[in-house]
């Protein structure tokens, strides 16, 4: 089956992000806690982290609030997926701050 989008993988994710959210009783934070715990746990790539931190801004999430779910899972986890995630985090976090940076510059730019 074909499809006119230049991007079906995200846009299939997306889609599936958007019906969770839809039968999803959680409040926004606490949603987001719980994906940060779940991809901590799967030991998902940076990547993949990077998707909620703009959620995980407009929703309130703190940092120390991240902290609070890797500690609280580490005992069901174990420390290696947990310092993995903290360091996937960090990167994500990164990535979110240097592509903000460039859209910032880019503003500037475009003002002059």
């Amino acid at each position: 089956m074909a499809t006119a989008s230049e991007t079906p993988v995200l846009d299939t994710l997306a889609a599936m992000t958007v019906d969770s959210l839809e039968r999803c009783g959680m409040s926004p934070d606490m949603l987001i806690l719980t994906r940060i715990a779940a991809l901590a746990a799967s030991d998902a790539p940076p990547i993949s982290y990077l998707a909620h931190i703009d959620p995980g801004i407009r929703a309130g999430v703190t940092a120390e609030q991240l902290q609070d779910v890797l500690v609280a899972i580490a005992p069901i986890v174990g420390t290696a997926r947990v310092m993995t995630a903290a360091g996937n985090l960090t990167s994500a976090f990164g990535v979110a701050i240097a592509v903000a940076d460039a859209a910032a510059e880019a503003e500037v730019e475009a003002r002059r």
